[in-house]
């Protein structure tokens, strides 16, 4: 019977399922959407039960529809944002709002006095952090819960990661991983673990065993547990399929880019998709300071990772089209631009710079830079002047993911290319205004979703040898690449933006 690997990777606004065969190659994907709770301000959740019921729904229509017999699907690994899932102590959803909403968004910043009180405790854990603590760390939004929802707090049993989450209710078996470990939480690699002392000077005391939480995670590629016959109904696969230990989805992504040089050696790895993550791995701890990192053997033994970024990426596109597109598609103002940039050549759109920030910065960047705001209107009336706005914000990406390089870089991570995932680098001309903008070939998958592909190489792991098989499989389910080259002409003007952009970032951060 042929053997098939099962991803799953819950993003911001859907969940996706893939199916790969042994070699690598995606047999099929069905996708099934989230609902997402904006609240006021910078206030998101879900219901974790929506989100398994998208999960199932993607997962059962992939297996019907490709017409595969579930016993030939021989291990299933997840994926997922950063989210944090709540449970009482019953096990319960923790209501924090209604209709069941009982988890915070990965990119939930209501937490900012919070992380605020955590940077000032100057303990070693913020150097980490790039400095100061986003309120988009698990430690922040707890010490929220524990200050605004006292009644709450006083019920709260467990406190997930979402890719944790979903392993465990596939499984029946609690199995935290050691990518959420090391990446989100007050955990260091080799420095003892949990970080006690902070979590006290914090407010957090006694967090670990509260929350029953393990002295050590999974390592990617781990089997977690094994699917029962109530969860595997649900998704229409076998029971008893081996699940791997959950990752981020964006080093579900770093996994499978990693397939695209799996002799090793230093790697900058660009995931962008809702946000736009810049990683830069080595075989050895850079010293980066103003990034996040370096995590230890978060996705990799031996593989040191450093992270810099926006949490905004192809949400400030869709934030344009919202506000200016009167219901037009991506599709369609790309296909506009791709009109215009023939015809007005490397200038077209202008000077006008977007700092692509209104959800808050990542390290490197500052908390808030005021970057494109609601009330940002194009120059013009019509679709030619939508598409000069929609231009200048993803340049603005671009240059961000400049930025970003450029530290890593001096940070001794500058291998000369750059290996890029995500939806939004799914799109060519965002490809090539990143290879233009850093002078960095870039290099992306062919064919599938490089996170879907982490997922499906943990799965096989799972199936057969565990995290030690990942070097393996890696070289075995490696995908073919497009290239992108930078243009001589666009890297010049490209230049000059980015000098621009560093005096906005350098105003930016002097009054934040």
């Amino acid at each position: 019977m042929a053997a098939y690997f099962c991803a799953v990777d819950v993003g911001t606004g859907s969940a996706r399922a893939a199916l790969f065969d042994p070699e690598g190659q995606m047999l099929g994907r069905c996708e099934a959407a989230l609902e997402l709770h904006r609240g006021s301000g910078a206030e998101a959740e879900y219901a974790s039960a929506r989100i398994w019921e998208a999960v199932c729904r993607a997962v059962s229509q992939l297996v019907a529809g490709t017409a595969t017999d579930p016993a030939a699907i021989k291990g299933l690994a997840f994926g997922a944002t950063c989210s944090l899932v709540l449970s009482d102590r019953e096990g319960r959803p923790l209501p924090l709002g209604p209709d069941g909403r009982d988890t915070f968004a990965w990119f939930d910043r209501r937490a900012a006095e919070e992380a605020a009180a955590c940077t000032a405790t100057g303990h070693r854990l913020i150097a980490l952090q790039g400095g100061r603590m986003s309120p988009e760390m698990q430690a922040a939004k707890l010490l929220w819960l524990k200050r605004r929802r006292p009644v709450l707090w006083e019920r709260l049993g467990r406190a997930e990661d979402l890719a944790d989450h979903l392993t465990r209710l596939a499984t029946g078996r609690a199995a935290v991983s050691r990518c959420a470990l090391a990446v989100k939480w007050p955990w260091i690699e080799g420095a003892g673990g949990w970080q006690e002392d902070f979590l006290a000077a914090a407010g957090l005391a006694g967090l670990r065993d509260r929350l029953d939480l393990p002295q050590a995670g999974l390592p990617a590629g781990a089997v977690a547990g094994r699917l029962d016959q109530v969860r595997a109904d649900q998704l229409g696969l076998a029971p008893g399929t081996p699940v791997a230990a959950g990752m981020i989805d964006a080093f579900a992504g770093i996994l499978g880019l990693r397939a695209l040089q799996p002799a090793g050696g230093a790697q900058l790895a660009l995931i962008a998709g809702t946000s736009v993550c810049v990683m830069g791995l080595s075989g050895h701890p850079p010293e980066a300071p103003c990034l996040w990192g370096p995590f230890a053997d978060a996705v990799l033994p031996g593989l040191w990772i450093s992270e810099g970024g926006l949490s905004s990426g192809g949400a400030l596109l869709d934030r344009v089209l919202a506000a200016h597109g009167r219901g037009r598609s991506h599709a369609e103002v790309l296909a506009r631009i791709a009109v215009l940039r023939a015809r007005d050549g490397a200038g077209f759109g202008g000077s006008r710079l977007v700092l692509p920030d209104f959800e808050g910065g990542r390290a490197p960047f500052p908390e808030a830079g005021g970057g494109l705001g609601p009330g940002t209107a194009p120059e013009g009336e019509g679709l030619d002047a939508l598409c000069g706005l929609y231009w200048r914000a993803m340049t603005g990406l671009a240059l961000a993911v400049r930025h970003v390089s450029g530290h890593m870089a001096q940070a001794g991570v500058a291998p000369g290319r750059i290996h890029a995932t995500g939806g939004l680098a799914a799109a060519a001309p965002f490809a090539q205004l990143v290879a233009d903008a850093t002078g960095l070939e870039l290099l992306r998958p062919a064919g599938p979703d490089a996170v879907l592909l982490g997922g499906a190489i943990a799965a096989a792991a799972a199936a057969g040898g565990g995290a030690g098989a990942l070097p393996g499989l890696l070289a075995q389910m490696a995908p073919a690449t497009d290239s992108f080259r930078p243009d001589p002409a666009a890297a010049a003007l490209l230049a000059r933006n980015y000098a621009a952009f560093r005096r906005r970032l350098e105003r930016a951060a002097v009054t934040a």
